[in-house]
């Protein structure tokens, strides 16, 4: 059997200008993974990303500390829009329109504990996003959003041949939309996965002709194994 990891990007830059792009704990939780699979004698032959920098700039890192065991000349890179992430900001601003960028970020200046602040109001923005029942607000549905998702999945099944590997550095709703649709979750209950996702955890997926099935959820060994708790992050 052929094998896919999908890889959630590291820690993005929650509460700064520029969102897109990895946190200093980011960059070192994807040089963690890389070391990881280095030691532990692991090759990425193909590597696929989204098109968003997190996720570029996780790739980025992994590789090179993996200081040339990824896979040499041999390495395959392509990039696939289909597994960018949602309109976070689109999603917040449907739900809270009072709230442009930055009079959102001063609200959350002000609170306590501005992560869970924001963690309340983007739970209940999501749920609204998910429900169906105000699709025409957004620019990308949530069925449209699954179906970009699943069909990015499809291609890269199209473009394996058997027994082949495939590294896919990504974002957290494609890969809760992925495990959706294998373990049939329903909608209601698919981002109670997604918030359990860790930065840079690992999902295996095993894949034959016709079929595709999990083999592990969110492994993030080499967050653990470095034995520093502050590693381990959900956004």
């Amino acid at each position: 059997m052929g094998a896919i990891y999908l890889v959630r990007h590291g820690q993005a830059s929650f509460g700064a200008a520029d969102y897109d792009q990895l946190s200093e704990l980011g960059m070192r939780q994807s040089a963690l993974l890389g070391k990881w699979l280095a030691q532990t004698d692991q090759q990425i032959p193909l590597l696929v990303t989204g098109s968003h920098r997190r996720q570029l700039q996780s790739s980025a890192a992994c590789l090179a500390a993996m200081s040339g065991n990824a896979a040499g000349p041999e390495l395959q890179v392509l990039e696939d829009p289909g597994f960018d992430e949602f309109d976070h900001k689109q999603i917040l601003l449907r739900f809270m329109p009072r709230f442009a960028d930055s009079l959102f970020s001063a609200y959350l200046e002000q609170q306590e504990h501005p992560e869970r602040a924001f963690q309340r109001v983007f739970v209940n923005a999501v749920a609204r996003w998910v429900s169906g029942e105000h699709d025409a607000e957004y620019t990308e549905p949530w069925p449209v959003f699954k179906e970009r998702c699943n069909a990015a999945l499809a291609r890269l099944l199209a473009q394996l041949g058997k027994g082949q590997t495939a590294w896919v550095f990504t974002s957290g709703g494609p890969i809760s939309v992925i495990c959706q649709q294998l373990l049939a979750i329903p909608d209601r209950q698919i981002f109670d996965l997604n918030w359990s996702l860790v930065n840079t955890g690992v999902t295996k997926l095993l894949y034959r002709p016709g079929r595709v099935s999990l083999s592990y959820l969110n492994n993030f060994s080499h967050l653990v194994a470095a034995c520093d708790p502050a590693l381990v992050s959900y956004r």
